[in-house]
């Protein structure tokens, strides 16, 4: 494990030097088998394996949970580490924001970050793309891997490296779920034992929109009919939408679409999400 800049930079020059290929896995830590599970694909693209724990105080909003959000850094150097980790990158604010968070230059992302998470948490994205950028700076890997389970959020890391032309490979993990169909999620532990039992509710609202997209139901059906699921399991749903990959509004014509569904359960906001393609000749209301 490293927390100063000049030890990272120095660990991957030589790997760089040596001619081997640098991996990277950043997270938020209170890792579970899902983020061991990017450590594993991240070795399968590269030489070495950089991952970072750190929870990034611009993304959060102001009635978000930042403070209560579970930190667990011995715990998670040593799952790092079984997992085939070659180091641990654990900066400090001060490392990551030199003046400070409210004085950190900002990156946006247009476009992709103001619908769906973006409209339901401000700012979130803002946060995302500029604590990834300063990581990507700090880490100059060439691959990196993010979970897939983060849709939304893959999405506008991808359009930020090809903006700003990051010699970055993007790798999406697929999402790990429980076998009751539950994403994994650090936020998980915040559910009761009755709030856990409801909680795979969520997926099973995604497989339902599935099934009514592919049994000829329109979209604006099939999203209505996941919401009011959702509700009646007990959530406050933001959203239960069916998008293009690229999180535009479906049309007739479009076959690969992804259902996407964050829903409050008590005072966890749980978050999921599954592409499935729609056969061209199969009913396709818009």
């Amino acid at each position: 494990m490293v927390d100063a800049l000049t030890d990272l930079r120095e660990r991957v020059r030589a790997w760089k030097r040596a001619g081997e290929r640098v991996a990277f896995v950043p997270t938020m830590g209170n890792l579970h088998a899902g983020h061991f599970s990017l450590v594993r694909i991240a070795r399968e693209h590269a030489d070495r394996v950089v991952a970072s724990v750190f929870v990034n105080p611009t993304q959060f909003g102001p009635n978000e949970d930042f403070a209560r959000y579970p930190r667990t850094p011995a715990q998670d150097a040593a799952g790092l580490e079984q997992a085939g980790c070659d180091l641990l990158w654990m900066p400090g604010v001060d490392t990551m924001y030199p003046f400070g968070p409210q004085a950190a230059v900002q990156i946006r992302v247009p476009g992709i970050t103001g619908v769906l998470e973006g409209a339901h948490r401000p700012g979130h994205f803002d946060g995302v793309a500029t604590v990834v950028a300063r990581l990507f700076l700090q880490v100059q890997p060439d691959v990196a891997v993010f979970g897939l389970k983060d849709y939304q959020q893959l999405a506008v890391i991808r359009y930020l490296a090809a903006e700003l032309s990051f010699p970055v490979e993007i790798v999406a993990g697929p999402t790990r779920r429980d076998e009751d169909g539950l994403a994994l999620s650090s936020r998980n532990q915040y559910l009761s034992p009755a709030e856990r039992a409801v909680a795979p509710e969520i997926h099973r609202s995604l497989l339902d929109m599935r099934e009514r997209v592919l049994a000829g139901a329109s979209v604006a059906e099939a999203e209505a009919a996941a919401a009011a699921r959702l509700r009646a399991a007990g959530f406050e749903v933001d959203y239960a939408a069916l998008r293009r990959p690229d999180l535009r509004e479906p049309g007739p014509a479009d076959g690969r679409l992804v259902a996407l569904v964050a829903a409050r359960l008590g005072r966890t906001r749980l978050i999921d999400n599954l592409e499935f393609d729609r056969p061209t000749d199969a009913p396709k209301a818009g």
